[in-house]
């Protein structure tokens, strides 16, 4: 069975090689401090973001302790499920977006990337979130909902059109910032405004 890594950033994929490496050379899994050191981070959380978006992928076993690594058992696929892709969002002007589940192509993803509830796929067009690793041509994992914490990054309707961005509620006023320091946030103060997901995910493809 061929093991698809195409849902990893290169530098997650990058990680999981030099763990999977090292088990085999040194017959145990390198240390936090030892990936820490190969890769030149700066701090022991860049690792330990790393070491948990693997586990939740399914790469590494998350049965043993938070700080544990543990490889799953070779040859072995984390578990997928398929979420409908419905078509393009903006990451900078607003674009339309499909909505029609049923004529939309279906897409594998990892099963710890969804839990209860509707979940989606949109294909990002633009460079406003590219600060927050979103680039243009990923694919990002939507849980449908209509309300949204401060902070957290959203699918919104503005008008009929689909954009992504970071939301902040201010009193009256909705304001949907870029992750893009060359791009002003959008203001919403009154007009059709609606909250169609949180970005819970990103697929990307090299």
């Amino acid at each position: 069975m061929v093991e698809s890594l195409s849902h990893l950033t290169k530098k997650q994929e990058e990680v999981l090689l030099f763990i999977r490496n090292y088990y085999e050379e040194e017959g145990r899994t390198p240390s936090y401090s030892e990936i820490q050191h190969y890769f030149g981070l700066k701090s022991k959380s860049s690792v330990q973001d790393y070491i948990g978006y693997l586990k939740k992928a399914g790469f590494l076993q998350k049965s043993v302790g938070s700080k544990a690594i543990e490889l799953v058992t070779p040859g072995e696929e984390p578990p997928t499920a398929s979420i409908p892709l419905l078509g393009s969002v903006a990451a900078g002007r607003p674009l339309d977006v499909q909505r029609d589940d049923s004529q939309s192509e279906l897409i594998a993803v990892p099963q710890s990337m969804i839990g209860g509830g509707r979940y989606y796929a949109l294909s990002v067009k633009g460079k406003s979130m590219i600060d927050d690793g979103i680039m243009e041509g990923d694919l990002i994992v939507v849980r449908h909902q209509s309300t949204a914490r401060n902070g957290e990054t959203v699918v919104a309707l503005i008008d009929g059109a689909a954009t992504v961005k970071r939301y902040y509620r201010k009193k009256s006023v909705v304001e949907l910032h870029p992750a893009n320091k060359k791009m002003a946030p959008f203001f919403v103060r009154g007009g059709p405004f609606e909250i169609q997901g949180i970005v819970v995910g990103l697929l990307r493809h090299y």
